[in-house]
């Protein structure tokens, strides 16, 4: 049995090749990095400082990562659920309506809807890698400079707003179904 179902391992290649990008662009980058590399970018600037190790410059990689198996393993779970639309079927015990009706689960609408909330969870994802990706460019500066280039705030910022904005519309279309 794979891991994944055809239909997220499609949605899953971009989120896989930009942390292979992520990873190889990191690997080439950390010997030149200087001794100190940033940990914090506050409103002002960068405002504290870090030994280089591997831990401190590839704590984007790694997180990216990390939600990367999650997202990734939700839009599975997402795709393996029984939809409200096809519960009829499987009721056939007390038992079973109940745990089917419980209101701890929030199932899609429909198989259809659960493809459209599983595509948009994993394009959340590769906005959250895009934006780490401008991250990393700041993190990766070959020298200590604490100002913050312009161009930083909007390309972390909007691929969040964009992913967020379709996970939420595939959310709200689901549950006017």
């Amino acid at each position: 049995m794979l891991l994944f179902s055809p239909s997220v391992r499609l949605w899953l290649l971009p989120n896989v090749l930009l942390l292979v990008a992520l990873s190889t662009w990191g690997a080439l980058r950390y010997p030149h990095l200087p001794g100190r590399i940033p940990k914090h970018i506050g409103a002002d600037g960068i405002d504290a400082w870090t030994d280089k190790t591997i831990g401190s410059a590839f704590v984007l990689v790694f997180v990216y990562a990390g939600v990367t198996v999650l997202m990734a393993g939700s839009a599975e779970l997402t795709l393996r659920l029984t939809p409200r639309d096809e519960l009829s079927n499987v009721t056939a015990t007390p038992f079973a309506t109940a745990r089917a009706t419980s209101s701890l689960l929030n199932r899609p609408g429909s198989r259809i809807s659960a493809r459209r909330i599983a595509r948009a969870l994993l394009l959340l994802n590769t906005c959250i890698g895009t934006s780490f990706l401008a991250g990393c460019g700041m993190l990766w500066r070959s020298t200590p400079n604490p100002s913050l280039p312009a161009w930083l705030l909007p390309a972390m910022t909007l691929p969040l707003l964009a992913g967020t904005a379709v996970t939420v519309t595939a959310a709200v279309i689901d549950r006017k179904r």
